[in-house]
C-alpha cells in the first residue's frame, strides 16, 4: 500500500448547541485537516506514472475545502434563530450552516466523504481542533 499525506488549516468559530459546558459558547479554533490517500498500486503510464495521485491535485482539493470554512461562524442547522442568522448575515458575517453538530469527529467524516466524492483515494481524515486533540475517520 502506497500512502500520501497532506494537510491544510483554517480558522473559524463554532459552538455546540445543547452542550452543557464552555463549548456551548461561541469560540474559535485553528482547525487542521490532515488527509491520507493511498492505493495498492501506482499509476503505470502517462504523466502521473509512478504516483498514487498528483500531490498538486490532492493539496488543491483539500485547500479548496479548508478555504470554504476559513473565517466563518460554523453552526448546526436549527441551532440559531432565523432572526439571528438574518441579523448576522445583514452585518456581513460569514456563516456556514452544516447538517451536523460541528465536532471534530463529525468534521473528520464530513471532509473524508467530500474528498472521496471528488474522486480522491481516501484512507483517512484527521481533524485537529487543538494541537493536542484530534479526531480520525477511516473508512471501515
Amino acid at each position: 500500500m502506497h500512502t500520501l499525506k497532506t494537510s491544510a488549516a483554517f480558522d473559524s468559530a463554532h459552538f455546540l448547541h445543547g452542550y452543557k459546558g464552555k463549548c456551548a459558547n461561541i469560540h474559535g479554533h485553528r482547525w487542521i485537516i490532515e488527509i491520507e490517500a493511498g492505493a495498492d498500486s501506482l499509476v503505470q503510464s502517462g504523466e502521473k506514472r509512478g504516483m498514487v495521485i498528483d500531490f498538486g491535485d490532492l493539496k488543491a482539493a483539500l485547500r479548496d475545502l479548508a478555504d470554504a470554512f476559513d473565517h466563518t461562524l460554523i453552526f448546526e442547522k436549527g441551532s440559531l434563530k432565523n432572526t439571528t442568522v438574518t441579523a448576522l448575515s445583514e452585518e456581513g458575517f460569514s456563516l456556514r450552516e452544516v447538517e451536523f453538530r460541528p465536532t471534530a469527529e463529525n468534521f473528520a467524516e464530513y471532509f473524508f466523504n467530500i474528498l472521496e466524492e471528488k474522486g480522491l483515494p481516501m484512507l483517512s481524515c484527521t481533524v485537529y481542533e487543538t494541537p493536542e486533540n484530534c479526531a480520525v475517520f477511516r473508512k471501515g
